[in-house]
């Protein structure tokens, strides 16, 4: 009895596998999810295709609103072409009045040449060229200063992104006011990923923001949102600056993650020397931020987003916005007609 009582004590138990679910079923397990949090964050995949397959046209107009892509450039002559014919095709395919900017930070190559050309044959590309080099953050700010869209995009114009994600960020505007990508696999050295993991939980201490990826140059916006919070760094810190101040200001934010892919052509112009230089302005940029409240030289910001209050805080831009009659008149070439008529 003691030996049976040993045996049944010790014995491996009979367990039943669930039978394996296909990779179809494993994602749309996941499908839909959305992780709340105490502060007006989240995180929201949408239903998608499979990465491995090509999403083809024509697609439906997933937005009614307007949409201003912007493209800072600087010595990017191999991918800007590439750049801008992806970008006109995903936007004539998601809605139905877009603009291109390009913001040529002052290319030492032909790519400013190359946008002019473009600009010839397609009226919506636009280009903003710089006579010398002011800095990432100050071509983002003239794009965005250019644009007329109800919806603002920005990303880079080395082609590490695939734009097509664009239009499962667009849906969800309509309940939030600024969707944040985050990079799922980055195609970076190791010693970068390291860097900007650290990067992010300082941003997120400091801040107070929550993002997991700060520097992820795939952000949309809603126009209200720039035009409230008043950057003004010129440099890589933009993207930190941004995400700071719509934190602060508490707009809605959204997150999905989004492919990242090495860079085809040409050299990325952040180097390792720039990280000293950027923990300075993160110092900096709190001091301006919070300091004045601490010692109560300034009133505390009502927990209240600005476009909630009745446009009361927010002084709009005098720029004409970007309208679907406008856009009727301009005429789309052959390789572009099929994604929006």
């Amino acid at each position: 009895m003691l030996q049976l009582a040993i045996r049944a004590k010790f014995a491996a138990p009979t367990l039943t596998l669930p039978r394996k679910r296909g990779r179809e079923n494993r994602a749309s397990a996941f499908t839909g999810l959305a992780i709340p949090c105490r502060c007006p964050l989240g995180t929201v995949n949408l239903a998608r295709p499979n990465d491995e397959t090509v999403i083809p046209g024509p697609w439906p107009w997933v937005t009614q609103s307007s949409l201003s892509i912007v493209l800072p450039a600087y010595n990017e002559e191999l991918n800007i072409e590439g750049a801008i014919e992806e970008a006109c095709e995903v936007a004539a395919a998601a809605a139905p009045a877009w603009e291109v900017i390009v913001v040529d930070d002052g290319s030492r190559d032909t790519t400013a040449q190359r946008v002019a050309r473009i600009s010839t044959r397609q009226p919506r590309v636009q280009l903003i060229s710089f006579a010398q080099n002011q800095g990432y953050g100050a071509a983002l700010r003239a794009g965005f200063r250019a644009a007329r869209g109800d919806l603002i995009f920005y990303t880079d114009s080395d082609r590490q992104f695939d734009l097509s994600e664009l239009r499962y960020f667009l849906p969800v505007m309509e309940r939030t006011d600024v969707a944040i990508g985050f990079r799922v696999y980055r195609y970076d050295p190791v010693l970068r990923c390291l860097l900007s993991w650290v990067y992010n939980r300082l941003v997120s201490a400091v801040f107070r923001a929550r993002v997991r990826d700060v520097d992820c140059s795939f952000k949309l916006f809603r126009r209200e949102v720039l035009e409230a919070i008043d950057l003004e760094t010129r440099d890589f810190f933009i993207d930190t600056e941004m995400v700071a101040k719509v934190r602060k200001w508490n707009f809605r934010i959204l997150q999905k993650g989004v492919k990242h892919y090495p860079r085809r052509a040409g050299e990325s112009s952040v180097r390792a020397s720039h990280i000293p230089r950027t923990l300075l302005v993160v110092v900096q940029m709190w001091l301006r931020m919070y300091l004045p409240v601490l010692v109560g030289r300034r009133e505390r910001i009502d927990p209240v987003c600005p476009r909630r209050l009745a446009g009361q805080d927010i002084v709009r831009q005098q720029t004409p916005t970007l309208s679907v009659a406008a856009n009727q008149d301009v005429p789309l070439e052959p390789r572009e007609a099929h994604g929006g008529e």
